[in-house]
């Protein structure tokens, strides 16, 4: 398969912001939530959805 230079580079992104979290996930987390902060723009939330039950098949 053909490497895909855009794959590459969210890959090469992602390895860069764990690496500078020291691999921790709740620091990544909070990194991404401060960036989104320092970048003004409004986040949107949608209220969760309500399963739907589905009956199986007899």
């Amino acid at each position: 398969m053909k490497a895909d230079p855009i794959i590459e580079e969210i890959h090469d992104i992602r390895a860069a912001l764990s690496k500078a979290s020291g691999d921790d996930i709740r620091k990544i987390a909070e990194a991404a939530k401060a960036r989104q902060e320092a970048s003004g723009r409004k986040a949107v939330r949608f209220p969760s959805r309500q399963a739907k039950l589905v009956k199986k098949a007899s």
